[in-house]
């Protein structure tokens, strides 16, 4: 009967979706990973799962878990076709978090460095929600679904349409 490695190996079950994994994992781009990493464990209560480096110390590629979900990261890298939101002066996504505690979690994310995009608020479709900016360009939303009344449900949907007919943005104000 064999005993070496690659005969227990062979007998694995291999698994299409590693355990622990979702389906859609966000894969960040930042300048300074390590740092990146950092932030978000301050922020976000981020677990650090996995880091491999370059001898130069930047971040080949990271796992990370915040919540229940896997956050991959790595450094940008000359020649890549992945650039950071601060290589482009822009990010085209948002990464949304669900707490049970937004208020704290927002508090702790805002403490941790992030800025805020649009205030933390009750909102029309029953979700007390905010976004942010982290320091390395990715913008994050967070919410809790709350109860509120169909009265004031209804006149914060009025407000926040009223806004847009004209062109507004309810967080154009809080930059």
């Amino acid at each position: 009967m064999p005993t070496d490695d690659s005969s227990r190996l062979s007998n694995q079950v291999i698994r299409p979706i590693p355990h622990g994994e979702h389906s859609v994992t966000p894969y960040l781009t930042v300048n300074d990973g390590s740092k990146a990493i950092d932030f978000y464990k301050r922020a976000f209560n981020a677990e650090d799962l996995f880091r491999e480096t370059m001898p130069d110390g930047k971040i080949l590629h990271a796992r990370m878990r915040i919540g229940d979900s896997i956050v991959r990261l790595s450094d940008e890298f000359t020649g890549s076709f992945h650039r950071s939101p601060a290589s482009l002066g822009a990010t085209t996504v948002t990464l949304h978090i669900y707490t049970e505690n937004v208020d704290g979690l927002w508090q702790q994310a805002v403490q941790a460095g992030a800025k805020v995009v649009l205030p933390l608020d009750n909102q029309f479709w029953g979700e007390r929600y905010g976004m942010l900016v982290d320091p390395f360009g990715h913008q994050w939303s967070m919410s809790m679904a709350i109860k509120m009344s169909p009265e004031e449900m209804a006149a914060k949907r009025k407000a926040v349409m009223s806004m847009f007919s004209k062109g507004e943005h309810p967080g154009e104000s809080s930059s």
